[in-house]
């Protein structure tokens, strides 16, 4: 990821969408690039910063990955870019777009845990 797009996803977000840090913000692949995977899913709808701890946790454990595919924090490789994100520290969801804007959304049909 290039530095302007990495300032870009910064000016966003300024704050992890799962718990509120501020302080250990890493960014994150909605939609995952795999090893060494194609740079064209460095886009900013696809990016969302998170805290390291979620990150982890996303990672290394199915249940927590499955729960972030329901807020949209997590994108299987057939889910559209368009698939709202939902801020659980605003109660908000929105749509985020490759130029870097955040619009709020309708709530999808999706349960909330």
């Amino acid at each position: 990821m290039n530095a302007a797009l990495l300032r870009k996803l910064r000016q966003r977000d300024k704050q992890c969408v799962h718990c509120g840090d501020t302080d250990t913000l890493v960014p994150h692949h909605r939609k995952n690039r795999g090893m060494g995977g194609s740079k064209l899913l460095d886009r900013l709808d696809n990016l969302i910063m998170i805290c390291s701890y979620y990150n982890g946790a996303m990672e290394s454990n199915a249940a927590v990955a499955e729960n972030a595919r329901t807020y949209g924090h997590k994108l299987s490789s057939w889910d559209d870019f368009d698939t709202p994100v939902f801020d659980e520290c605003t109660g908000e969801w929105y749509h985020l777009d490759i130029q870097g804007g955040k619009t709020l959304a309708d709530s999808p049909d999706a349960p909330l845990f």
